[in-house]
Order: structure tokens, then sequence, then C-alpha cells
């Protein structure tokens, strides 16, 4: 069959009913929004080896990427395939972005340089959860506007470039949002429970599933109030702020996956969208 590849440009336009930014420059821990060709209907996309999420804005498809934070600055490509098996080449630039440095004192050494049997948990407890953040399930219509899960000051941004005891350690992927123990967790768009546990490093946690590719996660909770298969609409309760697992006080780590990679959560939000793109996930 007939194989058709085009090289386009990136394009930059405003979908009001969606609160992700979609005239944002792309950056490492940011998206990337492609508009698809008027004369393609996409079956599936790619991005490298990774199935990405496609939605309808008005009479075309746009396909929106997530950018792992591990992401060099550059030229990229999206794959996408027709109905007639046709596949479409999108190129597009990836922009530099700088996060800054946060330096945390934890008090339980464990939770910082943990011992051989709580390497054992912490090796189980991944395999668990990085299944939950590469899960697919096709969905014909996914909820991109999201409400802030807790209402409360943003306490820890994304993609910081954390130390704890002075030790390096991965960037933090998620928001912390500071507030009170108790304070109910609410769903941010409907979706899927994914899964539940209580983690090591994370405490009490929820995952959702959104739908392509966009999964949530909710972590250390004092109480969890769901299980894993149960729907839930925006604004269900999903349990209770706590401070379980690797914290210096009770808060909320909300975590936002798409297509695997781990994004700010603030490019959901429609207040905060704009601000989140324009400072490359830094709050103002």
């Amino acid at each position: 069959m007939l194989r058709l590849f085009a090289l386009l440009t990136f394009a930059l336009f405003t979908l009001s009913s969606h609160a992700v930014p979609l005239d944002a420059t792309p950056v490492p821990g940011g998206i990337a929004v492609i508009t698809l060709p008027a004369a393609a209907l996409p079956t599936s996309a790619r991005f490298g080896e990774k199935k990405i999420l496609v939605t309808k804005n008005n009479d075309r498809h746009i396909a929106v990427i997530g950018l792992p934070l591990a992401t060099k600055p550059g030229r990229y490509f999206v794959t996408a395939t027709d109905r007639q098996g046709n596949t479409l080449n999108v190129g597009f630039e990836v922009a530099d972005k700088h996060y800054e440095e946060q330096h945390i004192t934890i008090k339980d050494k464990r939770k910082v340089n943990p011992e051989k049997r709580d390497m054992e948990r912490i090796t189980r407890e991944s395999k668990q959860i990085n299944a939950a953040l590469r899960h697919w399930s096709d969905a014909e219509h996914v909820v991109l506007e999201f409400q802030k899960p807790v209402s409360g000051p943003t306490s820890s941004p994304y993609g910081l470039r954390r130390f704890f005891n002075e030790q390096p350690r991965k960037p933090h992927s998620g928001l912390d949002i500071a507030a009170a123990e108790g304070t109910p967790i609410r769903a941010p768009a409907p979706a899927t429970v994914l899964d539940t546990g209580d983690f090591f490093f994370n405490g009490n946690t929820v995952l959702l599933d959104h739908g392509q590719g966009l999964v949530t996660m909710y972590c250390h909770m004092r109480k969890i109030g769901v299980k894993p298969g149960q729907s839930v609409n925006t604004g269900d309760s999903l349990g209770e702020v706590g401070m379980t697992g690797r914290v210096t006080g009770p808060h909320l780590h909300w975590g936002v996956s798409l297509n695997d990679a781990r994004i700010d959560p603030l490019l959901f939000l429609p207040d905060t969208a704009g601000s989140a793109a324009e400072n490359g996930g830094m709050t103002p």
C-alpha cells in the first residue's frame, strides 16, 4: 500500500474546551500538540515506541504528547497512521528549559538511604506503579481540562531538581499541594481507578486511568476511599490528605503521566495552564 510521508510544521492554536495550553512551546516536562493533516483520519499515532493521545478539535485531529523531563532539545517526530494504512511523519521542535533546585531534610534516614530489606519492597512496588503509569485504554473522548484535586497552595512545584539531606535524587515529577490532614481529595476529571496501594516512598496512593495513556496519581494519603475498577466522576472523593511515605508534613503529591511521561499537572488546570506553559512548569 502506498505510504505517504509528509513533514509538517508544528501548529499552534487555542482550544477553549481544553485546559492544556495548545499554543505552548514544547519543553521537557511539558506537552507538544500536533495538528494532523485534514485529509488524515488517524487510527493511531506514536511518539517513538509509545502510543499517544489523539483527540478531535472541530473537524481536525490533534495529537497531545507528554515530553519526559529527560527529553533533550531538538527536532522530534510523531508517526500517525490513517484508516488506509498510510503513515504521516509530523515534525516538531523541543526547546530547552531550566528547573530550580530544592533541598529537603528528611528525619527518617531510611527514606533517603533505604536498607536492603527496603530495597526489595521498593523494587516490587516500582514494578507495580510503573505498570499502572504505562497503562493504555482506548477512549473516544478524553477530558483534558482538570479541576484541582485539593484546595491549597503549591508547596513544591513540578520539575525541581531535588536534594534529600544534600544527596541528589530524581527531579520532582509532580505537584505538591499543602493541605491539612483529612482534607478530601477529589477526582479532577472522569476516570477509572486503576490501582491503589501503600508504598514505601509514596505512602497510600491512588492511580486513575483517564484514557489513551493519561494517568493521574495521588500520594501520601491518610485514607484511600476508592477501589480498583471503580468509576469516578469529576469531584468524587478519592480519599484524604495525609503524610504517609516520604514526607516532611501533610500534603498531596499529584502526578500526571501522559504516554508514560511524567509532566506538569498545572498544564491541565484552566486557571494556571498558561503560566505553567510560559514558565516550563514552574509557578510564578
